[in-house]
């Protein structure tokens, strides 16, 4: 594969792995406004929130160089036609005349991980946040709280069952354009819907 297409990998690779890492800033962020509304302008000040994106942008980097490094052990003589929207790094397995085993553990590995720790988080998040609105007296309250959560919420779902059918499940399915629907739907139709979903509120 040319530069472009490891630019390519990396930009899409850093791409997700942001966005994971940002959704949790976006749940703690609604955490610390509902549970404690009173320490939030300390809990989230500028410096806070410019570190905690910063966090997000450099792991969403380094995650993705990690495995377009790998990718220079393996040795590419098959057809550089992948049946893929972009350069995704899964499908670069399949045109490799190396075995790619250890590369795929790896990305497992990693997104299992990644996907494991930030959902966690942000679930552990929203399961305080639903005991706080429970303890609401106000129904005013209450239902701002929960139309605030219920948007950022449908957005977590479909990205995070995307990203979990796509890279946490050993082996390709039996549809060769399995992944190629996965990751149109993760990358178009899910931004696409965003909008949509947080007017909802």
């Amino acid at each position: 594969p040319s530069l472009s297409a490891w630019l390519n990998t990396i930009f899409f690779g850093s791409s997700a792995t942001t966005e994971c890492f940002l959704l949790v800033v976006m749940a703690y962020d609604r955490y610390v406004a509902i549970c404690n509304p009173l320490l939030y302008p300390v809990a989230m000040s500028n410096r806070r929130c410019t570190g905690l994106i910063s966090m997000s942008y450099v792991i969403g980097f380094l995650h993705p160089v990690i495995h377009v490094g790998l990718l220079f052990r393996l040795t590419f003589c098959k057809s550089n036609i992948i049946q893929h929207f972009y350069c995704e790094i899964l499908p670069l397995y399949t045109i490799s005349c190396t075995d790619p085993s250890i590369n795929v553990l790896v990305i497992l590995i990693f997104a299992a991980f990644i996907q494991a720790f930030t959902f966690m988080t942000i679930m552990v998040s929203y399961i305080r946040v639903l005991f706080a609105i429970l303890k609401k007296k106000s129904e005013k309250g209450r239902s701002k709280a929960f139309s605030t959560c219920g948007a950022h919420l449908l957005s977590v779902s479909l990205f995070y069952g995307t990203l979990f059918f796509m890279y946490v499940r050993p082996g390709s399915g039996p549809d060769p354009y399995q992944d190629k629907m996965y990751s149109l739907f993760y990358t178009i139709i899910i931004p696409l819907l965003n909008p949509l979903i947080y007017s909802l509120r």
